[in-house]
């Protein structure tokens, strides 16, 4: 039934999966990573456990199964740091995110009333924080962390239920991700440059942080950021006594919300600019670029540097509003900022193929442990597949979406020869369903 092209693929599998074994304690345990590997990349439409379980061709016992997510004492940040060391790209753009999970109930770790944005709206839900490599080609998971309210991190009837480590504590969504950038610097990748939205870019100590990384980055930022135009300079009031400091004195002009700043640019200030997303077709808007100085940076004094902000402005009257601050030099022209403000799109596909194909938002574990065990399998399922996208074959690359299919035909081929009663419960319905035509 699987010919040798389905078999060097298990085998390919099998060698991916070999890096990791010395993430877990003791045999038993990569064996059981191995089967949670197999329910996410099998038939299993819904990804719990007790699902996924009822589609693996070597099953285990339930307990045993759910034992290695929600009990287990592995770490899942040792295997988010192999996976890191593993992946095959080595260099591209940091797209720092978040992506939301809703909740019916008040049970699952770190649920909350916040902004869910899968709904759109503020609802009940989970949040994580991720960092995703981009390519160029395709995107590859760098980490992910559970944003935990204060409610959960306060209370310590929650903290023992969800079983969060003394360790952890409150910390907020761009500490998260700064953690997160730390890391996967720490592995030896190679960042060109960092992109997030307005959650990240309107935090000053992030963006001072990536100045002394020398890291450039695109962060779009709210439209009440205020910003100097240009550079200012120190006024000191001279009817005052000489200061002591430079600290003394005021900007010798005040600063603007970004969107106030962007809706007094003159007509000519725009311009009609083209970029594609991937292999999608082109879009277009009207973008100005010009250069401008945080105000919360010049009035700590610590790092003030002049950087580009970018203003979009989209078609027709109802286009909508985006603003971006952008840390290129001043030599940079305005489609290259447009270029990399908008590298940002891979994150929302690499979220759709996690949650699609692999069922990462379909955990129902409520316990801290469980839901980090879970994202970290889940990112080296993904990693493999992308592995699997970059194997030269003839015709056009394989989509995530193609490739999951393949992996997918697979493993149902293998649940078909271990379980023989499938194939005469098919042929038995097969034939009903003729008769009934007939």
């Amino acid at each position: 039934m699987l010919d040798r092209h389905a078999w060097a693929l298990l085998r390919r599998l099998t060698r991916w999966l070999d890096q990791f074994k010395d993430c877990f304690g003791h045999r038993a345990q990569h064996v059981s990573l191995r089967q949670y590997i197999d329910g996410l990349l099998g038939d299993s439409a819904r990804k719990s456990m007790s699902a996924m379980l009822a589609r693996i061709s070597e099953p285990t016992s339930y307990q045993a199964f759910q034992h290695f997510i929600t009990h287990a004492p592995w770490e899942a940040e040792a295997l988010w740091k192999r996976l890191r060391a593993v992946t095959p790209a080595r260099t591209g753009i940091l797209i720092l995110d978040e992506t939301s999970f809703p909740k019916s109930g008040p049970h699952s770790v770190g649920v909350g009333r916040q902004y869910c944005g899968a709904l759109g709206k503020v609802a009940n839900c989970q949040v994580a924080v991720t960092a995703a490599l981009w390519a160029g080609q395709r995107a590859w998971p760098m980490g992910a962390s559970l944003y935990l309210p204060e409610a959960w991190t306060s209370d310590p009837a929650r903290r023992a239920s969800a079983r969060i480590p003394a360790a952890v504590t409150f910390q907020e969504k761009w500490r998260l991700a700064l953690t997160l950038l730390r890391r996967t610097r720490a592995a030896g990748i190679t960042l060109t440059a960092v992109v997030a939205d307005a959650e990240y870019g309107d935090n000053s100590t992030l963006r001072r942080t990536l100045h002394r990384l020398q890291l450039p980055y695109a962060l779009g930022v709210s439209p009440t950021l205020t910003v100097f135009r240009g550079t200012p300079t120190l006024r000191v009031d001279l009817t005052q006594p000489r200061p002591r400091n430079r600290r003394a004195g005021w900007p010798d002009r005040d600063p603007l919300g970004v969107r106030t700043l962007s809706d007094s640019l003159a007509p000519r200030a725009w311009r009609r600019v083209a970029w594609r997303n991937g292999t999608n077709p082109p879009w277009e808007a009207d973008f100005a670029a010009l250069r401008v100085t945080p105000a919360t940076d010049w009035r700590q004094r610590r790092l003030a540097p002049e950087i580009w902000l970018l203003c979009e402005r989209g078609l027709g009257p109802t286009g909508r509003r985006r603003h971006y601050l952008v840390s290129l030099p001043a030599t940079a022209s305005l489609p290259q900022l447009v270029r990399l403000a908008h590298q940002r799109w891979a994150i929302e596909q690499h979220y759709q193929d996690l949650k699609t194909e692999l069922g990462l938002d379909h955990f129902e574990g409520r316990s801290y442990p469980g839901w980090q065990h879970h994202m970290a399998i889940s990112a080296v399922a993904y990693a493999f597949l992308q592995t699997e996208r970059l194997r030269p074959r003839a015709g056009p690359r394989l989509t995530f979406p193609q490739a999951r299919a393949f992996v997918q035909e697979i493993f149902t081929g293998l649940l078909l020869i271990s379980r023989p009663q499938y194939m005469r419960w098919m042929r038995e319905a097969e034939q009903r369903f003729h008769q009934l035509r007939i």
